[in-house]
């Protein structure tokens, strides 16, 4: 096994690392930013090395300035965690030239699966159903105009590499249309250091539904059950649950299998999560692929007793998966909501700042992430993100009453929080009987 990894990344996914590591005897390199070299989470790490000033262009994002202090701690892997560098194909690339272990996808698999286009095109070629769209990355308004009147409006504008919202515009005739391009391409080029972007049509009234997947060396590839995580604000997700509460048994098989196969088509190693939409018909759409560990990672380790971290080292070691298919059973129910310092009723303004008092829930099923106390002052530059609170439970009532007493018991004074928002949602009759989309919280909130 790896006896010292470096940890490239921050917060609650590098304590998190922190944690896995330690229980497995390996010593931990952790970076940070002159943002953050004070943060209390930085104590359990064996080793802290600042790699820059505070914005992540020059601290976080900074390759060279990483692979340096890998060399100079002799570290023998680096974990990505999720952002930042997690999903860049050039820097798993770096790494593998410098004789550092990547613990993620190989290289090649990330610059196939990270570019969305292509992404699109594998899964067309293996027959998984996509959303219609354009067929490679817009070049010009007016390609973008053909392909809007070709498929039709509502439209959505994504970002060819990376996630979590940024890049995204929703254009409901050409006018929106050519506005958003622009937009969506500076914040592509922001987030992503990449400004190509793609056009699919936006299908109303659906839910987000996303299978994890696990791949080694040597072409074993499973999957751990879907998630769903329909309750989203600007495509930013705010709650995960696993199992999905709104789809068949045939059709949560029907999208694990097309899962497993683009993991296939690729060879995929290590952790991964393939991304659907699911319409009112019951139809599935391939969106992307996320080819890294994600945000909401706990909610299947409470449901399949697996620790996702811990797989996804040994894997990287070079270890086969432990695990067979058919002796993976999900038992139970785990609702995770994400906790941002924001403001949902200012916009989800971004609530930098001193937290004053902080008390986070206990109790039978209930698991908090999360690196902030106290007294931490919450950055401006970074997402916004600082704790996960995930229940877990026999039934999906059992966790829902489980999860609305934790957020009640949740205190962050200081900073406006999501907590009364995930409050709102969690006891919200539509979400109860699991009758909601992924237009569910911005029509909540415009009714507000």
């Amino acid at each position: 096994m790896f006896s010292r990894i470096m940890i490239a990344n921050r917060g609650e996914i590098a304590l998190r690392i922190i944690r896995a590591c330690r229980e497995m005897g390996i010593e931990t390199v952790v970076i940070c930013s002159k943002a953050d070299e004070n943060a209390a989470y930085l104590k359990q790490a064996d080793i802290t090395v600042c790699v820059g000033p505070a914005d992540a262009e020059s601290s976080y994002l900074n390759i060279p300035s990483i692979i340096s202090a890998a060399e100079i701690t002799d570290i023998e892997a680096i974990h990505p965690g999720y952002g930042f560098l997690s999903e860049v194909g050039h820097f798993a690339e770096v790494c593998e030239s410098s004789n550092i272990v990547f613990i993620g996808p190989r290289s090649d698999v990330l610059k196939k699966l990270g570019n969305k286009t292509e992404a699109r095109k594998l899964a067309i070629a293996h027959k998984v159903p996509v959303v219609p769209g354009s067929e490679s990355v817009i070049k010009s308004q007016q390609q973008a105009l053909d392909v809007a009147h070709k498929i039709g409006y509502p439209v959505i504008i994504k970002a060819s590499s990376g996630g979590g919202g940024r890049g995204m515009r929703v254009a409901h005739n050409d006018i929106s249309l050519v506005n958003s391009l622009a937009i969506a391409q500076r914040e592509a080029e922001a987030a992503f250091n990449d400004p190509s972007i793609y056009i699919e049509k936006y299908i109303e009234d659906t839910r987000h539904v996303e299978v994890q997947i696990f791949g080694d060396n040597y072409g074993n590839i499973i999957h751990l059950g879907e998630r769903d995580c329909t309750l989203q604000r600007r495509h930013q997700k705010l709650i995960e649950e696993s199992p999905s509460p709104s789809i068949s048994e045939r059709l949560r098989e029907d999208l694990c299998k097309a899962a497993t196969k683009i993991a296939k088509a690729v060879n995929y190693t290590n952790a991964g999560t393939v991304e659907f939409l699911v319409d009112k018909l019951g139809n599935f759409y391939f969106i992307e692929v996320n080819t890294r560990l994600q945000v909401e990672h706990p909610v299947t380790e409470m449901v399949t007793g697996i620790d996702l971290v811990k797989q996804q080292i040994r894997i990287a070691y070079g270890e086969r998966l432990n695990i067979k298919q058919k002796k993976i059973h999900n038992q139970g129910v785990a609702i995770e909501c994400r906790v941002y310092a924001e403001d949902p009723h200012n916009g989800f303004r971004p609530q930098p700042g001193k937290i004053t008092t902080y008390y986070h829930p206990g109790g039978r099923g209930v698991r908090v992430d999360s690196h902030v106390h106290a007294g931490y002052d919450v950055p401006p530059y970074y997402d916004s993100l600082i704790s996960k609170l995930v229940v877990y439970q026999k039934t999906r009532e059992e966790a829902i009453a489980c999860m609305r007493r934790a957020l009640n018991e949740y205190v962050i004074e200081g900073i406006k929080t999501t907590i009364p928002l995930s409050l709102e949602l969690i006891t919200h009759p539509q979400f109860a009987n699991g009758n909601i989309n992924t237009n569910f919280v911005e029509n909540l909130l415009s009714r507000n």
